[in-house]
């Protein structure tokens, strides 16, 4: 769907510079956008490298376990719906902990493998269970210590303080995380939404 979204809005460009005669403008943005691209993918090369091969050490030292085992108790009241020693808590606490660390991809395989676990949970198979919907939630406003992407797009712009954004990040993802969370659980509680859980 995204792909006929952008190819409308790439077609909607085009087509409205060649009858405002500024076929030449855009040739010219379209190259200039290019360059930056490019030069800005060279730039992030070094410190991306930095980031995640400190969160990789970190991830093979223990501390995404570590952190794992730090958020186990808050993780029993989130999902009281999984039991303590299923696979699937396994999978999300890893997936929550490699997040806060930063390591999208890490944290892409653990998300999908607790999304298959916990189906392996779900008695009606085409409907989301609400631990599937809080986890999903929490994946969708993941909060990062340091969001190093950020960070290094940041460094390649020239910022004078790239690390500046740790702070307000982590204020506007765990604001986003409480909200969204929030608001699952007491959807959850809805009859309207239980009636379709249980037909």
């Amino acid at each position: 769907m995204m792909n006929w979204i952008w190819l409308g809005l790439l077609a909607v460009g085009i087509v409205t510079a060649a009858f405002t005669g500024r076929m030449e403008e855009i040739t010219k943005a379209a190259f200039d956008a290019a360059k930056t691209a490019v030069e800005l993918c060279i730039g992030l090369i070094g410190i991306m490298a930095l980031w995640l091969g400190l969160m990789k050490i970190a991830e093979a030292g223990g501390l995404v376990q570590a952190l794992a085992r730090l958020m186990r108790p808050v993780m029993r009241r989130l999902f009281p719906d999984v039991p303590a020693d299923h696979p699937a808590m396994g999978s999300m606490l890893s997936n929550i902990a490699a997040n806060l660390l930063g390591l999208g991809n890490s944290a892409t395989a653990l998300g999908l493998k607790a999304m298959q676990d916990l189906q392996s949970l779900n008695p009606k198979k085409e409907t989301a269970t609400n631990a599937m919907v809080i986890f999903m939630a929490i994946n969708t406003t993941a909060i990062t210590i340091i969001p190093a992407t950020v960070i290094g797009l940041r460094a390649a712009a020239g910022s004078a303080q790239p690390t500046s954004i740790i702070g307000t990040t982590l204020i506007s993802c765990t604001t986003a995380m409480i909200v969204a969370v929030t608001t699952a659980k007491l959807l959850g509680r809805m009859r309207r939404f239980r009636e379709v859980r249980d037909e």
